[in-house]
């Protein structure tokens, strides 16, 4: 029993003197104070510990209700403590072995905000970090990065006059056998950026179209040389003097642009929409470019008399030549930073 005695006295003796090794100093408060959480919401404080520390740590819900999480993280991202479902936790202490800065981490998942009281105390390794700066200090920098990228740009733009469609079609009269409307499907070339029609149901129309290509040959000699295929057309396109005009007098053509199923419903009698609509002996006109496919539609009114129709399409290309490089990029990034200052 002695013996007993005497060990439980020197174990007792031994504790002692670890403690007082350990915790040379007396608790030094760091922080006591209160954070409200919103409803579902994290709140985070920050402070300094110097090397050899221990850091003790308790908190409290002001009315007893839990949180979701309470953490203790060692910057930047060593988790030292986390506790779920807590309302209280009491001096929680933590052996720091590295001067840095800690995060203490309160979250809420209810649908009410909590009030959370916390106290953080720190006991110094010794006499040399007694007077350690616990703050932490916020700062913003930018933080620069270089990728080499390829980088592709327009090279050459070069403008193209495409005369894509001339056609001569006879249109039957309403008594004749067949029909009397007609359609035919045109597509615009890739990188239209207009467009612009010819349409003429009489020789006089088709004569119109003949002294306009000999005045543009005449007055336009020098963008010719530059662009063989520059004609009438092409000059509606851009909106440029094209000495076409119309003419009052002759047979004529009832005439409909059209998109995709409008065409059929055109010949069967329905109702249908149209892009462009004319009806006369001649008509011309500028087109923007909307989808790339469109229909024709043609009606002769005339009861017994046949009409020949010529129609003539013009676009307005861009064709852009690309090439590609290589570049070193700059990156900044503006990135918010915190350290110490011991």
């Amino acid at each position: 029993m002695l013996v007993t005695k005497k060990y439980f006295l020197s174990l007792m003796l031994y504790g002692s003197l670890s403690v007082a090794a350990s915790y040379g100093q007396k608790p030094i408060d760091v922080a006591e104070s209160s954070i409200k959480v919103g409803i579902k919401a994290e709140e985070e404080v920050y402070f300094g510990f110097a090397e050899g520390d221990q850091l003790i740590f308790s908190f409290e819900e002001a009315n007893g209700k839990e949180m979701k999480e309470v953490e203790i993280v060692e910057m930047p991202s060593s988790s030292k403590f986390l506790d779920f479902k807590t309302s209280k936790i009491e001096n929680k202490t933590i052996n720091v072995a590295r001067t840095g800065i800690y995060k203490f981490r309160f979250a809420n998942s209810a649908l009410l905000p909590r009030v959370c009281k916390y106290k953080i105390q720190r006991i110094p390794a010794s006499a040399a970090t007694q007077n350690f700066n616990t703050t932490v200090y916020f700062d913003e920098y930018n933080d620069t990065t270089y990728t080499n990228e390829v980088e592709t740009y327009i090279d050459r733009s070069d403008t193209v006059f495409s005369n894509f469609q001339d056609r001569t079609i006879k249109v039957n009269p309403l008594t004749a056998p067949g029909s009397s409307k007609v359609t035919f499907n045109f597509t615009l070339p890739e990188n239209t950026v207009a467009w612009s029609y010819y349409v003429s149901a009489d020789k006089g129309g088709q004569q119109i179209y003949q002294e306009a290509a000999k005045n543009i040959s005449t007055n336009s000699g020098s963008v010719i040389e530059k662009f063989p295929k520059y004609g009438p057309l092409a000059a509606v396109a851009l909106s440029a003097p094209s000495y076409l005009s119309k003419i009052d007098t002759g047979q004529h053509i009832n005439y409909w642009i059209v998109e995709n199923e409008n065409a059929e419903l055109f010949k069967n009698g329905e109702q249908f929409r149209f892009v462009k609509k004319g009806r006369g002996m001649n008509d011309f006109s500028r087109m923007e470019p909307g989808d790339r496919s469109y229909f024709f539609c043609l009606h002769n009114d005339y009861k017994d008399v046949p009409v020949t129709v010529t129609v003539k399409i013009t676009a307005v290309l861009i064709n852009e030549k690309f090439t590609s490089e290589p570049v070193r990029r700059m990156h900044v990034t503006l990135k918010k930073g915190m350290h110490l200052k011991n």
